[in-house]
């Protein structure tokens, strides 16, 4: 099925003016331009833009989105189970998330009580997940699944005072370390 941009716009929830602006700087081009002077999208546009709110919906930015999906190698059923992967894990951080409001909020009412550590197990997981993110490759690579998996579950299993102390030894550091290369 052929699409205008207003119906492409309105049938993917965005604005005509996005996907002008994606076709002004590359990311989607338009199959087309009919007599009327109507940019007309395709399958394979419909399918593009798709990819891209995938990305976007993740944060990525537009210009390493282009990258992504301009390069030779792209292949779009591999892209889709990484979002679907992304999104998982999106979902469970905002789970465990939610779950910790409804403790805290348990907590407050008395009907519940809850550990110092259980009200901040939201906040550890999402500094493992953007390490994950991050690094968690590379890492994995160097040092191997269980290396890794066993730091983050010490890392879950640390109080708010041990987090503490860790966050002032790594100011600590970079400080020497900027200090010593000064010298």
């Amino acid at each position: 099925m052929e699409y205008t941009i207003n119906r492409l716009a309105k049938l993917a929830g965005v604005t005509s003016r996005t996907l002008r602006y994606y076709d002004q700087i590359g990311i989607l081009k338009p199959a087309g331009i009919n007599a009327s002077g109507y940019r007309i999208y395709g399958e394979k546009e419909v399918a593009l833009l798709q990819q891209i709110l995938f990305y976007r919906e993740l944060d990525v930015e537009l210009d390493t989105i282009k990258t992504i999906i301009s390069a030779p190698d792209f292949d779009a059923v591999q892209a889709l189970t990484e979002h679907r992967n992304q999104l998982l894990a999106k979902r469970a951080r905002l789970d465990t998330l939610i779950a910790n409001v409804e403790q805290s909020i348990a907590n407050l009412e008395g009907r519940a009580t809850m550990t110092d550590e259980e009200k901040f197990a939201g906040f550890k997981q999402k500094l493992i997940d953007e390490n994950e993110k991050k690094y968690g490759k590379e890492v994995r690579e160097k040092y191997g699944d269980e290396v890794v998996d066993k730091s983050n579950a010490k890392l879950l299993g640390m109080s708010k005072e041990d987090l503490d102390r860790a966050d002032s030894l790594a100011v600590e550091i970079l400080e020497t370390l900027k200090a010593a290369y000064t010298t």
